[in-house]
């Protein structure tokens, strides 16, 4: 059999206090063997529902029609997983279906050797050895990329690196060798170039293993990169499915065609930076700097005898008023840390940094504290930065209340409902709590308290790393008219290269602690000097099957040299 799977006139439907959601409506797709098939669109399309039904993963509150023919790893049988029993479902998982989910950290249990989960997989479909298992896992990490696999499969889950999570979750569903793998948004908060090795590491299991792949995704840069088909979802139905170099190259659905538009490109920037420039006074470049750091370290002292991590190590950078300063880097390279120094929440330790006219080498926190209020802080994650108990109009009027612009929350409303409509919010989502509003809206959420009291200066930590394409084009368009309107200045960090192109009027890269390069969009993104900016443009995949593979071979070339 050379159909791996064969979705037919799929339907699902939750039950609720409301009444029936129809989540899935109608689906009908199929995936062959050695081929990957991306399934993409927003949040609420349907698509991981629709993924999830090919293990028999749903719950209980779901009503499932239609079928889902799943064929045996072996290609001499088949079965409709929705009739399937819950015994008969834990056969098929690992062996003919296996699943990489979103967030590795929480997939892996932290109290088990990352050997043992793999092993325990084995164990459970057959009659294999403790050493015939461990010897199965160590080969298997081997495989996945994982150095020293010998020691690293007696490690804890938090031991090990986010992309090397990713490839202990990949190992542990390819260990039984499945027919197809179903991988649920792969590579949403890695770096580009982590992401990169990430994508190869899929290529060459569908090339050895001849593994199918079902990609959920809403990043259509990795789609263009692995996909052999695309359907895309919107609204629990298949709006458009073709080959991928022709759905990118002539899309026929007018929703396809705005997910498309809405994907950054590097180089878009250069005409909105040079906007900015010209709307800039004479004397700008001689007003005092927001920011101005000069050879600045930032370590982290050692425990247990162990020397201290230097994180951030002789980094100069300077924000002038009104200005975006974009950092990059991969994780690790000491972005973060940078962002919470400027903010007073981690601990200079050499060089030096001035923020707003103080001086943070030394500084106590009284002396800081009023200062506070002038920055505002957008965080990465605003489901764990709002606090679950309060309501988004409590949550916002937070930074009022403690900088005593209001007694209470009820007093600060008024100012709350303008916040909110400012950030294209309804006044009336002030009464919902966070989990009540999608990802997007808990962003715009987040960046309403962020401007709460009119900062001068605006960090934000990856404020758009998880978002669908499409609402992280409204987040950053509504970021662009915030910062026209209030006039603030801003380190925008980030990991997303065209992101940053959009907004920064400059570029600082970071790499291993260090500054390794720094200009304009124009300068660092269209002509880099330096080697790692160049690898790290290079693993940016750009929504062109054509063109990604090109980039794809440059990248495998920089990576050579780099090796020497």
């Amino acid at each position: 059999m050379s159909t791996v799977v064969d979705i037919r006139n799929l339907g699902v439907s939750f039950s609720t206090d409301a009444g029936a959601v129809k989540a899935v409506d109608d689906v009908s797709l199929s995936v062959e063997r050695g081929e990957v098939l991306a399934i993409v669109g927003e949040s609420g399309s349907g698509k991981t529902v629709t993924a999830k039904t090919i293990l028999g993963l749903l719950p209980e509150t779901a009503t499932t029609s239609g079928a889902v023919v799943l064929s045996n790893r072996a290609g001499t049988g088949e079965h409709d997983v929705i009739s399937l029993t819950g015994s008969q479902l834990r056969g098929i998982r690992g062996t003919d279906v296996a699943m990489v989910f979103q967030e590795p950290s929480t997939a892996l249990n932290p109290v088990y050797t990352v050997g043992w989960q793999i092993m325990e997989g084995l164990r459970a479909h057959g009659q294999v050895s403790k050493a015939d298992a461990r010897k199965r896992a160590i080969e298997i990490l081997g495989r996945v990329g994982i150095p020293d696999p010998e020691h690293r499969v007696d490690h804890y889950p938090h031991q090990f690196s986010g992309g090397q999570k990713q490839r202990i979750v990949i190992a542990m569903a390819l260990v039984l060798e499945p027919g197809l793998i179903v991988a649920d948004e792969p590579t949403t908060a890695l770096d580009v170039t982590v992401q990169a090795e990430i994508l190869d590491l899929l290529r060459r299991v569908r090339d050895e293993f001849g593994t199918a792949i079902v990609l959920i995704t809403h990043n259509m840069g990795v789609v263009a990169d692995l996909a052999d088909r695309v359907a895309v979802m919107y609204q629990g139905r298949v709006v458009e499915e073709a080959p991928a170099r022709e759905l990118f190259a002539d899309p026929k659905a007018d929703y396809t065609k705005a997910l498309l538009a809405a994907v950054p490109y590097v180089g878009h920037g250069v005409a909105r930076a040079a906007e900015r420039a010209a709307a800039r006074p004479a004397d700008w470049a001689e007003q005092p700097p927001v920011v101005e750091a000069r050879g600045l370290e930032i370590e982290y002292p050692g425990r247990f005898g162990r020397a201290g991590f230097r994180a951030v190590d002789g980094v100069d950078l300077l924000i002038r008023p009104g200005e975006v300063l974009g950092l990059v880097g991969e994780s690790g390279s000491g972005k973060t840390t940078i962002g919470r120094a400027i903010a007073g929440l981690t601990k200079v330790t050499g060089g030096s940094l001035q923020v707003l006219g103080h001086e943070m080498l030394g500084i106590r926190e009284r002396q800081f504290r009023p200062t506070r209020s002038r920055i505002g802080f957008v965080f990465q994650d605003p489901a764990s930065s709002f606090n679950p108990l309060l309501t988004i109009a409590e949550c916002v009027a937070e930074p009022l209340v403690i900088h005593e612009r209001a007694v209470d929350a009820r007093d600060a409303r008024p100012r709350v409902d303008e916040l909110l409509e400012a950030v294209q919010l309804p006044a009336s989502y002030g009464d919902r709590y966070p989990h009540e509003l999608s990802g997007g809206q808990r962003q715009r959420a987040s960046l309403a308290r962020a401007i709460a009291l009119e900062p001068e200066l605006l960090i934000a930590d990856e404020p758009t790393s998880a978002l669908d394409v499409s609402v992280q084009a409204r987040v950053l368009e509504l970021f662009a008219e915030l910062q026209r309107e209030f006039g603030f200045a801003s380190l925008f960090i980030s990991h997303d290269l065209a992101v940053v192109d959009l907004l920064a009027d400059r570029i600082a890269v970071l790499y291993h602690g260090r500054l390794v390069e720094e200009g304009t969009g124009a300068e660092v993104l269209g002509a880099p000097t330096d080697p790692y900016t160049q690898r790290l443009l290079a693993s940016l995949p750009v929504p062109d099957p054509v063109a990604q593979a090109d980039r794809r071979e440059e990248l495998r070339r920089l990576r050579e040299e780099a090796g020497r």
